[in-house]
């Protein structure tokens, strides 16, 4: 058997560290599962049939 050298260090190991460090705080900040980040912008004069939407108060139907 030979001898085992030590593993150095190297730029892709240190781009693997903030990565894994990134989705941890990211987890304690939003907590588990998935979370989007970004959000389509929904016009106001885009057409939709739900009652929420219609300017009715539902409680009053």
């Amino acid at each position: 058997m030979g001898k085992r050298r030590k593993k150095q260090a190297t730029s892709l190991d240190a781009v693997k560290a903030m990565r894994r460090g990134g989705r941890e705080a990211e987890r304690e900040l939003f907590g588990p599962g998935f979370h989007s980040l970004n959000h389509v912008h929904k016009s106001k004069k885009t057409y939709t049939r739900k009652k929420k939407h219609s300017g009715q108060n539902p409680i009053d139907e």
